[in-house]
């Protein structure tokens, strides 16, 4: 299957998903991502702001705050081609709707890529082997491939979004964990 048509299948399986089992299941990862390790010798996260059909992310916001970490978002360079990231201290007051439909944001200064410990990665599809199918633009690939990028790239997902095996190329990075609702899968670096 190629990617066009993967991305298709996979809209159409998180589309099926009914909003109250999509918040239960999403409370479900969350706690099962902020159990791990990883998260918790984290000081520095940054994660993806969910939009609707997406794996919500706001509980994991809160209990970053709450273990005391700073929590960062993504803001797009449209023109650059790539993402800021950006530290948010509110979910309401520090983020608006941007372009194509993506929270961001409103403002800050970008933080080192080097002082990031983890990032939370959206996606449509996983596999086996850590590759990871997004939306197509390519800011998510560009952003863990960064050279001073050391930290832990982490999916987070629903089961039903882990598949067979992921068509990808050499554009293309690997997530080193991904946390479904079901369980935690971590691929070899």
């Amino acid at each position: 299957m190629n990617k066009k048509r993967m991305r298709q299948t996979l809209r159409e399986r998180v589309a099926a998903i009914g909003p109250e089992e999509a918040h239960a299941r999403s409370v479900a990862a969350g706690r099962l991502l902020c159990a791990q390790p990883e998260y918790r010798s984290a000081d520095v996260i940054m994660i993806f702001l969910s939009t609707a059909h997406e794996i919500e992310t706001g509980q994991i916001a809160l209990q970053a705050w709450a273990d005391l970490k700073r929590v960062l978002a993504p803001r797009v360079s449209w023109e650059q081609r790539r993402m800021l990231p950006i530290e948010i201290k509110s979910l309401t007051t520090d983020v608006r709707d941007g372009l194509m439909g993506l929270r961001e944001p409103i403002e800050g200064m970008p933080i080192p890529v080097a002082d990031i410990d983890m990032v939370i990665v959206p996606g449509l599809g996983f596999d086996a082997q850590g590759n990871r199918l997004g939306r197509g633009r390519g800011f998510y690939d560009r952003f863990l491939a960064h050279r001073d990028f050391r930290g832990v790239a982490c999916a987070l997902a629903f089961e039903e979004q882990f598949v067979d095996l992921v068509p990808h190329d050499d554009t293309d990075v690997r997530v080193h964990m991904l946390v479904t609702d079901k369980q935690v899968r971590r691929f070899k670096r």
